[in-house]
């Protein structure tokens, strides 16, 4: 049905990510997939724009940048990583709207939404408790946070993320895909137990694993989520 090409995989970032987060995961995978890592505006390639505030303005960003990228209708997936996961579900959607859904959803390091590992307005925070949470949430240097240049630099771009997530919490409401949902955690994440709240997402196959590590666990697990993705990727084209 579809010609040699490599299947595309588009990769959407945590919160205070860029197109550089899944570098680290690029060189495993490259080799069966054409990779295009997505970023949001006010970071990376895209510095000089401003950070987009609203899920609506993010999910519209990705979904552009997606139909850019599209090739040839060959068979796609899409990843998103703890906001990235939540922004892929709606990015997801709008793609199936265009009669040109992915094969696959794979999201990780998220539990779905109406599931929060705090109830912090994190994006209202003072500057030195908006450090504190976020050397509790980890992923982010520790030189970062101790470097004044750096910190004002980076701060904006975490606080416009948070945003996104925090004023919009409740609109995936009632969102079903007719895509398949497969959802990572590790299991030192407090919401891990709730893993299979992605399951009322989707109509169609729902699978879930549970991997040793914390939140960012996908820098530690990178053949274990290289399989997934290529697992993911070889089921959904057997149902096509």
């Amino acid at each position: 049905m579809y010609s040699n090409q490599k299947i595309q995989i588009f990769l959407l970032h945590f919160a205070g990510g860029s197109c550089y987060s899944f570098d680290f995961l690029k060189n495993d995978i490259q080799n069966n997939f054409e990779c295009h890592a997505l970023e949001l505006p006010g970071r990376g390639k895209r510095n000089q724009e401003p950070c987009v505030l609203s899920k609506s303005a993010a999910v519209k960003d990705y979904v552009s940048q997606i139909k850019k990228r599209r090739s040839n209708n060959q068979p796609y997936i899409i990843y998103g990583h703890s906001m990235g996961a939540t922004l892929g579900l709606s990015v997801t959607k709008k793609m199936e709207e265009l009669s040109d859904p992915p094969t696959a959803l794979i999201v990780s390091g998220n539990a779905g939404p109406g599931v929060y590992g705090s109830d912090l307005e994190r994006h209202t925070l003072s500057d030195p408790e908006f450090k504190k949470e976020l050397r509790s949430l980890g992923g982010v240097p520790e030189q970062i946070l101790e470097d004044e240049d750096l910190y004002n630099y980076f701060s904006p771009i975490m606080r416009a993320d948070f945003e996104i997530l925090e004023k919009e919490k409740h609109s995936e409401i009632g969102l079903i895909l007719n895509t398949p949902i497969f959802a990572v955690m590790g299991d030192e994440e407090k919401t891990a137990p709730e893993i299979e709240n992605w399951k009322q997402y989707t109509n169609r196959k729902f699978d879930y694993r549970v991997v040793p590590g914390n939140h960012f666990f996908i820098h530690r697990q990178v053949k274990t989520l290289t399989q997934i993705i290529t697992e993911c990727a070889a089921d959904s084209l057997v149902s096509l």
